[in-house]
């Protein structure tokens, strides 16, 4: 994902706030679901399911700076049977900035509003294994 800082990934600093490199990771994923042609979460009204997160971390070697072009690459380290774990690096000009993961489970939201851990149905797991870290 290529992107540019905005002023309002910033600090007063013109530095790029902590948070905002977990929003950049998010939407990397989120970016990586739909080009698999999935989404994150069901739209189907009798089934739906999510990804929460259940852990987050970045490491930070750099900083960007308010109107820095960066790209956000993200792979995935592992994939359970309901979680999946990813790994994002941000980078400005060849230069790694930042490296993050994240784990998200595979959730089934029950009509009384209780979400459930279930296991990643198949055809999802076979998409995702094509971005798995050897």
């Amino acid at each position: 994902m290529h992107r540019r800082v905005e002023f309002h990934d910033t600090d007063m600093a013109g530095i790029v706030h902590f948070t905002a490199y977990f929003r950049f990771m998010e939407t990397a994923e989120h970016e990586l679901f739909r080009s698999l042609g999935l989404t994150i979460t069901t739209p189907q009204p009798d089934r739906k399911s999510g990804w929460p997160r259940v852990s987050c971390d970045f490491e930070f070697k750099d900083a960007l700076l308010f109107s820095d072009e960066f790209e956000v690459h993200i792979s995935i380290v592992q994939i359970g049977t309901s979680s999946v774990t990813y790994e994002a690096e941000v980078i400005r000009d060849n230069t790694l900035i930042a490296r993050g993961h994240s784990t998200s489970v595979y959730c089934e939201l029950k009509p009384d509003g209780q979400m459930i851990s279930a296991n990643i149905p198949s055809q999802i797991v076979n998409k995702l294994k094509r971005y798995k870290k050897n």
